[in-house]
């Protein structure tokens, strides 16, 4: 059975003190949570603050990025033991660092396994433009992604991997794909893909979030499909009000 799991990802919002008033109103609002993971994705301003904000809670803190290289002359690149000493997980391959900052398959698959030798759990995202989308090549477009992101990743590895299914044109601008559909790409993009690659133990295995316009009032829609085990939530995230309604609204329909 996959625990779900609803992560925030603050992008280049709130400043330290922003982050810790948010972090410490997250923790009050959502102390009772417990069947679910949860987590934050503060700037890498904020990271040591938020993480030692939010310790010993119910949630845990993630970077937005980082380079794969453990040291080096790099400049403004963080590297996976400075992100191991302050989170636990680790955003790769978002789309705003891909159309921004020229990421790639290749780079998304080498910050995979620095994440994993250094024991962060990466959440990595993959999804399609609306272009794509529109020209009917969702599948094979995330087919590909899958296949770049698991290169030379073991099965015992592979698990270890959170998965963010961000329909592209979906992310900021209200528009959302329906339950159905982002089930549907999940379970033959993404699932079927990896029972190809490893087996059915690893494919079911593998917890996927979906990601795009995911408000309060639409969040228990979504956590109820059979493949889709959380959410990775941009705009939503950043207030108390929001992020917690989106997580208590899971739980419920989840219980319900």
């Amino acid at each position: 059975m996959r625990k779900p799991f609803i992560a925030g990802n603050w992008k280049m919002h709130k400043t330290v003190a922003e982050a810790l008033e948010l972090a410490d109103g997250l923790r009050e609002s959502l102390a009772d949570v417990a069947t679910m993971d949860i987590a934050v994705c503060p700037t890498a301003t904020a990271l040591h603050a938020v993480s030692e904000a939010l310790a010993g809670s119910n949630i845990g803190v993630g970077a937005q990025n980082m380079y794969w290289e453990e040291q080096g002359a790099y400049t403004g690149e963080i590297a996976p033991p400075m992100v191991k000493e302050l989170a636990q997980y680790i955003i790769i391959g978002h789309s705003e660092r891909r159309e921004y900052f020229g990421e790639t398959d290749e780079t998304v698959n080498a910050k995979i396994k620095a994440a994993l030798a250094h024991g962060l759990t990466p959440i990595v995202c993959i999804g399609e433009s609306l272009e794509q989308n529109e020209a009917g090549e969702t599948v094979s477009f995330v087919r590909s992604q899958i296949h770049g992101a698991f290169a030379g990743l073991s099965a015992s590895d592979a698990q270890k991997l959170v998965l963010a299914y961000e329909p592209i044109w979906a992310i900021g601008t209200g528009l959302t794909a329906t339950p159905e559909s982002a089930n549907a790409t999940i379970r033959t993009a993404i699932r079927d893909v990896l029972k190809a690659l490893y087996d059915e133990e690893t494919a079911e295995a593998i917890r996927v979030q979906y990601g795009g316009s995911v408000k309060p009032n639409n969040m228990a829609e979504f956590i109820v499909m059979p493949d889709i085990d959380g959410a990775l939530v941009g705009g939503a995230s950043l207030t108390v009000e929001a992020f917690s309604g989106i997580i208590k609204n899971a739980v419920a329909a989840l219980n319900g």
